[in-house]
């Protein structure tokens, strides 16, 4: 695997090339979908997208945690976290992608 990272300047020429839009039509295109899934999960909404997974948001509890260094306990206050949950379909494309054959 390499050091590659996906963009949204990537998302934005993709969406240049294969859909035919202006570079500045789809940059904003992707600037809005990305906006639209991000005001969704502030608001404490899913977003599901086919064949490749779930956003959602989860509020986890205060806990008392542990300094693995010192071994001395820390609260941890309660927070919400960001989660995902690939698809199926996303989980084998990855698992075979992984194959050297």
């Amino acid at each position: 695997m390499g050091d590659k990272t996906l963009t949204r300047m990537d998302l934005s020429e993709a969406v240049f090339r294969e859909v035919g839009l202006s570079r500045n039509e789809s940059a904003q295109l992707v600037e809005s979908l990305l906006n639209h899934m991000s005001d969704a999960l502030v608001r404490g909404e899913q977003v599901k997208i086919s064949s490749f997974g779930t956003f959602s948001v989860r509020d986890k509890s205060a806990r008392i945690g542990r300094n693995p260094k010192t071994g001395e306990e820390v609260p941890i206050q309660p927070r919400r976290v960001l989660t995902f949950r690939p698809s199926h379909l996303m989980k084998d494309r990855v698992a075979n992608g992984n194959r050297s054959t």
